[in-house]
């Protein structure tokens, strides 16, 4: 029987494919969240050492560079690539750049080379508001012109995407809180891909395959988008194969938007700055993800049993083909787990979740378990055979509390890490 959450017993072989579509559903809305609010941690620590102007040049060159990699990776996995104004509203509807629900997407589509799109909610407009409209501009501004081109022009390089209005907010309560048109211009100029996109095709996350399920363990669903857009559309219309299947591509996009990210900071402030941003990327991703997954798939308790469970679900620890894992519950109070060499350790440069770890402890995975139990943490253990590095998460009934990471708070102050998400209907027959 598929599990609608993982509330029951840890599975030592757990796999996606355990879930039902109801359950898949929500932990995709999860994941794309997890993609998303990586920015959140990630542009602060920039500000930290450099100008707001720093900050918005990273946020465009990483967005610019990524999200056509991964827009034309949901078209071939869900056979959509038509070059025209729906594929680019669909690709909106998969993407960590605009998670469901907490960035509310709303398309009208005139024909195959016009449309609009507005936001009938904007999470990420509410994040940056209480700062002021300096970065309200950036973002709204800044921002989303060239990499709102760079992601259609991955569609056609003939798209423009120009707003009829956008923040910051006159009056200040205006509702959708942004409203763009898409126009495919056949004698417009061609967008240009950015520079650092040809870089990252040649990392390993970008063409790495991920596993898809032969045969489909519940009915009903779409196996495809090969269809006219349905603006209403929620991961529930997918069927459970395909399902599984996303969920691994946005694992993919989340790995490729950090590498994006670290590659852009080594090359404006040297590969030392990447480097400690990556970690503290890490582990404040680490732990807010974490505590989000656990709640939304009800898991209980705060034993050995709890933390295994939401190391089997954390998607940097996906998609499998890219991080080869291990989870194994020793008792109550232990948990090993470990990563064995793959493709995620092959790379050609250090700009990976993985890179600052070493045979040692690392905040990290301590910001990890610690979302589960606050007396847990992580100590090496020696690898076993085929194995990289592996740990033991302890729990210490007599330890006091640890104090939750600072970049885990810096990530709560997006409200993004408390919006709740509701199913708006149940999956598709």
């Amino acid at each position: 029987m598929l599990l609608d959450d993982y509330s029951g017993p840890f599975e030592p072989d757990f796999d996606l494919t355990r879930l039902s579509r109801k359950a898949l559903a929500v932990l995709g809305r999860e994941w794309l969240l997890h993609g998303h609010l990586q920015d959140r941690i990630g542009m602060p620590l920039v500000l930290e050492r450099h100008s707001p102007d720093d900050m918005t040049a990273v946020a465009i060159d990483e967005w610019m560079a990524v999200s056509p990699i991964y827009s034309r990776r949901t078209q071939r996995a869900l056979d959509f690539a038509d070059g025209d104004v729906p594929t680019i509203f669909k690709n909106i509807q998969l993407d960590i750049g605009a998670p469901p629900h907490f960035m509310d997407f709303r398309f009208e589509v005139r024909d195959k080379e016009h449309g609009e799109f507005f936001l009938r909610h904007c999470g990420a407009l509410m994040d940056v508001e209480p700062m002021g409209e300096d970065f309200v501009r950036a973002m709204c501004h800044d921002i989303e012109d060239p990499t709102f081109d760079a992601t259609a022009g991955a569609t056609n390089p003939h798209a423009q995407v120009r707003p009829i209005h956008r923040p910051p907010r006159v009056p200040s309560d205006r509702e959708p809180h942004c409203r763009w048109r898409v126009d495919i211009v056949a004698d417009g100029p061609a967008v240009e891909p950015h520079p650092l996109e040809l870089v990252l095709l040649e990392s390993r996350i970008a063409h790495i395959p991920v596993d898809v399920p032969t045969t489909e363990a519940e009915p009903g669903g779409w196996t495809d988008y090969n269809r006219d857009l349905d603006p209403d559309f929620e991961l529930e219309d997918l069927s459970h194969a395909t399902l599984v299947m996303m969920l691994q591509e946005f694992a993919v996009q989340s790995h490729l938007l950090a590498r994006g990210y670290l590659t852009v900071v080594a090359q404006r402030f040297g590969e030392d700055e990447a480097l400690r941003c990556g970690a503290r990327l890490f582990t404040g991703l680490a732990g807010l993800t974490a505590q989000r997954v656990r709640a939304a798939m009800g898991i209980a308790g705060d034993d050995a049993a709890a933390i295994a469970k939401v190391l089997q679900l954390h998607p940097v620890f996906w998609p499998r083909t890219y991080v080869d894992t291990t989870v194994e519950v020793l008792d109550d109070l232990r948990v090993r787990f470990a990563i064995r060499p793959c493709a995620a350790l092959d790379e050609h440069d250090p700009f990976t979740w993985f890179a600052t770890l070493g045979p040692g402890p690392h905040p990290a995975l301590d910001a990890l378990v610690q979302a589960v139990n606050p007396r847990a943490a992580c100590r090496p253990a020696p690898p076993a055979a085929g194995e990289w590095l592996a740990w033991e998460a302890v729990i210490d009934p007599r330890a006091e509390p640890a104090r939750e990471a600072d970049e885990v708070a810096l990530g709560k102050i997006s409200t993004g890490a408390t919006v709740t998400f509701t199913p708006r209907r149940p999956v598709r027959v």
